[in-house]
């Protein structure tokens, strides 16, 4: 069965983060993934590395600061949500590759 990822937990939100960076794009979603991009390779999916600053970490924190600004959601709330829907990704992407090579 082919993978699809909007069929995974945060597939919509890896695939547009993958997308955005294949348009060389440094946005909250495509610094994401790029956080995970070796996993992320491992799996069959690639995303770009080109163009990303040292520190992707902060530079995805700074963005949703940027993102977020005038709002009332927390940076730090939501900058940990990501994270935890990118392991969930992650998680999911693992565990169907294990059931596609069982």
């Amino acid at each position: 069965m082919p993978l699809v990822l909007d069929d995974l937990p945060g597939g919509v939100l890896v695939r547009r983060g993958i997308e955005a960076r294949a348009r060389g794009e440094l946005g909250s979603e495509a610094l994401l993934v790029s956080l995970a991009s070796k996993r992320l390779r491992e799996g069959g999916l690639e995303v770009s590395l080109e163009g990303l600053p040292l520190d992707r970490e902060m530079a995805l924190y700074a963005t949703l600061g940027a993102e977020l600004e005038g709002t009332d959601v927390d940076v730090y709330g939501r900058y940990n949500s990501l994270k935890r829907e990118l392991d969930s990704f992650l998680a999911a992407l693992d565990h169907h590759l294990r059931w596609e090579g069982a």
